[in-house]
């Protein structure tokens, strides 16, 4: 039940309404507001249409760039603000002031020895030489006495001074400007910084202050600047909000527009060329019209967007629906097949979001969904899907038609490169296709335009990204791919042709005939699949595995029966049969066990189909007499051949095993053979199921015939080759 409630999930046409209706809603969502319904214009061009006339007054916006610019100017100019702090330097010099009249009772104390004496801030060192200003006032250079008393009032003078210049609470390197915004109250003024002092400043000041007044004593010097440090505090402080709301004022006093256009006034005559201040023109009325429109207006625009759409994808559903009914009956690839158009638009919206002026348009990886649907469907859908991507994405980019050319070209030239992929590695060529494609076309558009050498570069150096980016994405992407959807592609499917695979080299230790049948049979399958259009790879590798169930039990099978013994012999006919169908059930569970895909699993049970295993069911007629045997008893359980692929592996196995039992061939009786077992197959309905033309059917024919031919045409007898084919007993 569960694998039906699958099945019916998977062809579900409701379903397919939900994945193509959320991918054309997703899609509209993502046109920018209001201005993508016009034509993209570019500097250089000529407008074609008639005289545009502004339906309403609206403001000339600045292009995005110049007025980020003009708002990064303005914040640059805007100063650092600072506050001075009054009540810093108040409480500082009051401190100070109480400070020196304890320090005198401090240093009594110590002389009397009291243990509670010494518990202030200063060291030891700088203790002891407040102590012996106590004991013996020192004589300095300025032939000045000082008592400690008179040290410590000198203290409080240094500090006034100090805060009276102004003392930041950021170094001179943390400012990035040379003039601070300093407010005091309710007035503000610019300053050079370094008319005020940091703290590596306002240490040389005090070291300047104390060797004018008392001499170069380094003992002296260190000790009152210890103390006079320790009361020193920022008296002009930084304010990161003022300062920020200053830089946002800044900002938005910034004019938005460089103009205005009135109501009824002409923006652009027909075949007039556009220049950078017309298109200034002609982007802001787009934008103030979008401003403009009311509800229904929305409505009736979103409605035009989603039947823009509609018809885009239109083009690609129509190709599915008649040519790729397999694709179209799998809502899991239609699904895949909408992630990767979705992938590309939103790529592309956030791109045209940035409001650059330099042509990171050309960043959008078109190429990736192009080589991605070329390796998992084929090169048609690859190029169907790249035209309905490209004119997309042209569309989010305000119908440009430009982008979207060079998107179709770009996109494919890269399916082109990956339509008969060889390897992996093979994806990396891409990157000359990508490029080529897109030089060509920058090229074109730019002598179009009258563009600038320079412009030219800038575009260069995008689409060579755009080029390296592409195959790397696509490399990456297709393995995540393969395995979350379960798709099996033809890199896959190259994969599994090496030799080296176990099924296969089991099968050429265990079951060497059926190995050598299996590769003759790959030949002539992947040969005819490209006569008549199917998947060659699939057909050969299909082939290369289709009896690997042989392996299990090989002497059940004559080619792989060395000796003339045959155990069928002794088994009766519904024993050999049994033995014979039950290759098809073991191969089955082998190939599922080494997770070898689907696609080629089909190929073990669809090439017998339901045929009649004739040699034991004509031998049960004998034994048994017709009356009593029953013919499905003698069939293999199916099912038959539903692709071409398996179709054409069913012909060819049944071809080449009656072929090579031929004692001698000719042409006329392997011609008769072929002929005779398509008909065959065909009037049992075995190819009732397969997608199989009368004109491939004649394809088939003409080619098994070339290569069975090939395979066992006649050769001259050798000079005494009756010596050779003869035993040395006979001799």
């Amino acid at each position: 039940m569960n694998q039906n409630k699958a099945a019916k999930l998977k062809q579900s046409l409701r379903i397919k309404f939900l994945i193509i209706l959320t991918t054309i809603v997703l899609i509209v969502m993502m046109f920018p507001r209001g201005e993508s319904i016009e034509s993209e214009v570019t500097v250089g061009s000529v407008w074609i249409q008639d005289d545009l006339i502004a339906s309403t007054t609206f403001e000339i916006l600045k292009s995005n760039d110049i007025f980020e610019k003009e708002k990064i100017q303005a914040a640059s100019r805007v100063q650092p603000i600072f506050l001075r702090d009054n009540s810093a330097s108040s409480i500082s010099i009051d401190s100070i002031k109480k400070y020196n009249s304890l320090i005198p009772k401090l240093v009594s104390a110590k002389q009397k020895n009291e243990e509670s004496s010494h518990n202030t801030f200063l060291s030891d060192n700088s203790f002891n030489i407040f102590l012996q200003f106590k004991n013996k006032p020192a004589t300095f250079k300025n032939v000045k006495t000082y008592s400690l008393t008179e040290i410590l009032r000198l203290s409080k003078e240094i500090l006034d001074r100090i805060y009276q210049r102004g003392l930041l609470n950021l170094s001179y390197k943390e400012i990035n400007k040379d003039s601070i915004s300093v407010r005091d109250g309710k007035f503000e003024r610019v300053f050079p910084k370094t008319l005020y002092l940091d703290r590596e400043s306002a240490n040389e000041y005090l070291n300047n202050l104390l060797k004018i007044n008392i001499g170069d004593n380094p003992e002296i010097n260190e000790a009152l600047t210890e103390y006079i440090s320790f009361f020193l505090k920022p008296n002009i402080i930084y304010s990161y909000e003022l300062t920020d709301a200053a830089i946002r004022n800044a900002k938005d006093r910034v004019p938005r527009n460089i103009g205005i256009v009135n109501e009824n006034e002409r923006i652009i005559a027909k075949h007039d060329r556009i220049t950078p201040d017309v298109k200034l023109k002609i982007d802001s009325y787009r934008i103030a019209k979008g401003e403009e429109i009311g509800f229904w207006s929305n409505i009736t625009q979103g409605l035009g967007k989603f039947i823009h759409i509609l018809i885009i994808l239109l083009l690609l559903i129509i190709y599915i629906y008649l040519f790729r009914k397999r694709i179209f009956s799998d809502n899991l690839k239609i699904l895949l097949i909408a992630i990767i158009i979705l992938f590309i638009s939103f790529l592309t919206y956030l791109i045209y979001s940035l409001n650059v002026s330099a042509p990171v348009e050309l960043l959008v990886v078109v190429p990736v969904a192009s080589m991605l649907l070329t390796i998992i469907f084929d090169s048609r859908i690859g190029f169907y899907g790249t035209v309905v991507i490209s004119l997309i994405v042209g569309g989010l980019r305000g119908n440009d038609y430009a982008f979207a050319l060079m998107n179709i070209v770009a996109g494919g030239l890269s399916a082109y490169t990956v339509r008969d992929i060889k390897n992996r590695t093979q994806i990396f060529r891409s990157f000359f296709y990508i490029l080529i494609g897109y030089v060509v076309s920058i090229i074109a558009f730019s002598l179009e335009r009258f563009a600038s050498f320079d412009q030219m570069l800038t575009s260069f150096a995008f689409a060579t990204s755009n080029a390296l980016i592409s195959p790397v994405f696509t490399y990456g992407l297709i393995i995540f791919i393969e395995r979350i959807f379960n798709i099996t592609t033809d890199l896959t499917l190259l994969e599994l042709t090496d030799f080296n695979h176990p099924l296969l080299r089991d099968l050429a230790h265990k079951a060497p005939g059926t190995f050598n049948h299996s590769m003759l049979l790959g030949t002539m399958a992947e040969t005819t699949a490209e006569a008549i259009g199917a998947n060659p790879i699939l057909a050969r590798v299909g082939a290369y595995y289709h009896d690997i169930g042989k392996s299990l039990d090989p002497e059940s099978f004559v080619e792989n029966q060395i000796n003339s013994e045959n155990i069928h012999e002794s088994l009766t006919p519904q024993q050999s049969v049994e033995l014979i169908r039950n290759h098809v059930i073991k191969g089955i569970e082998i190939a599922e066990k080494n997770g070898l895909p689907k696609e080629i699993i089909d190929f073990i049970p669809m090439h017998h189909g339901t045929m009649i295993i004739t040699y034991f069911y004509e031998k049960a007629k004998q034994l048994y007499g017709e009356e009593h045997v029953e013919i499905n008893d003698y069939r293999y359980k199916g099912p038959k051949p539903n692709t071409r692929e398996t179709a054409l592996l069913m012909l060819a196995d049944a071809c080449e095993s009656t072929v090579r039992s031929l004692a001698e061939s000719d042409s006329q009786k392997v011609e008769n053979i072929i002929n005779n077992i398509i008909s065959a197959r065909i009037d049992d309905g075995q190819l009732d199921d397969a997608p199989l033309t009368f004109k491939d059917i004649s394809k088939i024919r003409e080619s098994f015939y070339k290569i069975l031919i090939g395979q066992h045409h006649k050769r001259i007898r050798y000079p005494k080759q009756e010596e050779l084919e003869s035993s040395k007993e006979e001799k």
